[in-house]
C-alpha cells in the first residue's frame, strides 16, 4: 500500500517500537498521531517530533478510547490508518503471592482487549476511507510462548489470532489488515530482563525492525516477521515441544532458586 500522504494514529507511540514507527512515517511524509498514557513520555516525544501530534489516551479504558476517537475524527478527519501497538509485558512467577489477583490480567486489558476496542471503535470511520489499514503489533512470541511471561504470550496470541479473523471479516472492504509480530526488539520492554535469561537470543535493533514493517506494508505483506519471529513460527510447526523447552530455560532457573 502506498505509505504517503496518511494520516496514522499510533497507540502506545511514546517509547520503543511506537516511537520508531512514528518517525519513520513522519519521514515518508505522513501526518502522525501518536497517543500514550504518560504525560512526561508524551511531552519528550513531542519534544523529540515536533512534526507528530500527541494526544494523551489509554487503550485500557475504554471511555478513553471513546474520547480519542471522538477528537481524533473531529480533528483529524482523514485519519486512514490505525497501527494498535500499544503494550505491556511482565514476567510473573504464579507460584508467589505477590499483587492482587486481578493484577494478574493487567496485560490481557492493554494487549488484547485494547486493540479489539480500539479496532471496533474506529471501524466505521476507515470503512469510509478509500484507502485504509489496521496494523495490530503482535510478537514472535504469539507463535510460541515464553513461559516467564505467560499472560503477555496469551495476549499476543489471542491477538494473533483476532487478527486473522478480523482480515477474513473485512477482506470485502478498503481495510487492509496487517500483523506486524516483532521478535525481541531493543526497547524499554527489554530493560528489566536478567541477561542470563536472554542468552541464545538475537535482539533486533528497533531501527531495522521498523524500517522491515515499513517495508512489508508497503509491499501488502499483510503477516511481517521480521528477524527471528519467522523462525519462532517455522520453528512452533517444525519442532514445537523443542522450541517451547529453549525458552523454558528462565522458568527452569526461577524454579531451581525458589523456596519450596
Amino acid at each position: 500500500m502506498r505509505l504517503t500522504q496518511n494520516t496514522i494514529l499510533i497507540t502506545g507511540g511514546t517509547s520503543g517500537i511506537g516511537f520508531e514507527m512514528a518517525q519513520q512515517l513522519l519521514q515518508l511524509g505522513n501526518t502522525v498521531i501518536i497517543t500514550g498514557r504518560d504525560g512526561a513520555k508524551l511531552a519528550k516525544a513531542q519534544k523529540l517530533l515536533p512534526k507528530a501530534h500527541t494526544i494523551s489516551s489509554d487503550v485500557s479504558d475504554v471511555k478513553a478510547i471513546q474520547n480519542l476517537y471522538d477528537r481524533v475524527t473531529k480533528e483529524f478527519p482523514e485519519m486512514n490508518i490505525l497501527i494498535n501497538n500499544a503494550g505491556i509485558m511482565k514476567s510473573i512467577n504464579l507460584h508467589t503471592d505477590d499483587g492482587k489477583i486481578e493484577d494478574l490480567t493487567e496485560e490481557i486489558t492493554t494487549n488484547l482487549m485494547g486493540p479489539m476496542r480500539m479496532t471496533k471503535q474506529f471501524l466505521p470511520h476507515l470503512k469510509k476511507k478509500s484507502q485504509a489499514a489496521i496494523m495490530n503489533v503482535s510478537s514472535g512470541l504469539a507463535f510460541v510462548p515464553l513461559p516467564m511471561s505467560p499472560v503477555y504470550c496469551a495476549t499476543k496470541a489471542g491477538l494473533h489470532s483476532f487478527t486473522l479473523s478480523l482480515r477474513v471479516q473485512l477482506k470485502k472492504t478498503n481495510i487492509k489488515v496487517f500483523e506486524l509480530a516483532p521478535p525481541a526488539t531493543q526497547t524499554e520492554l527489554l530493560s528489566d530482563w536478567d541477561p542470563q535469561d536472554m542468552k541464545g537470543i538475537s535482539v533486533m535493533k528497533v531501527e531495522q525492525m521498523v524500517t522491515a514493517a515499513v517495508k512489508g506494508m508497503q509491499n501488502d505483506q499483510f503477516e511481517i516477521r521480521p528477524g527471528q519471529a519467522n523462525q519462532l513460527k517455522m520453528m512452533s510447526r517444525l519442532a514445537p515441544q523443542f522450541i517451547l523447552n529453549q525458552l523454558s530455560k528462565p522458568v527452569e532457573r526461577m524454579l531451581a532458586n525458589q523456596k519450596h
